[in-house]
């Protein structure tokens, strides 16, 4: 009887592990080098999620993920809806919650150096609701 309570266990951790990674393989992976093209990358999805996080309602596996594989002196990132989107990054430098505000007309968006590695991009919601959103990946500074 202990030996198929152990087994339950580990098959039960083991579904939930495969589950999680496949969640996160379904995220596409765009990969981001020096002069890339075309620039901008646009991506498009929907916003928002179950999961209610400190930068908005997102969901529980990334809306994309970006490999940058040479260091970027100059990235930007913006997301436009008809909501109020939030943008959360996990990389290699930290997790940045990023809101829109009045100042970039309603995106959310950020720009800078960017370091080598994997970033998940989350596309949130402030409301509870869902809405399409475009993501833009540029190395142009905007003017």
């Amino acid at each position: 009887m202990k030996t198929r309570i152990n087994w339950l266990v580990v098959s039960t951790v083991l579904a939930t592990n495969l589950i999680a990674t496949a969640a996160l393989a379904n995220a596409p992976v765009v990969q981001i080098a020096p002069n890339f093209q075309p620039d901008p990358i646009v991506v498009q999805g929907t916003s928002g999620g179950a999961k209610n996080s400190n930068c908005g309602n997102i969901a529980g596996a990334p809306n994309q993920v970006i490999q940058v594989t040479k260091p970027l002196p100059y990235l930007q990132l913006q997301v436009k809806s008809a909501g109020q989107p939030t943008l959360l990054i996990e990389g290699p430098g930290g997790r940045f919650c990023v809101l829109a505000d009045r100042f970039s007309g309603g995106s959310a968006q950020i720009s800078g150096f960017w370091q080598p590695g994997r970033y998940s991009l989350y596309i949130g919601e402030r409301s509870q609701g869902r809405h399409p959103y475009t993501l833009s990946i540029s190395q142009k500074k905007s003017q």
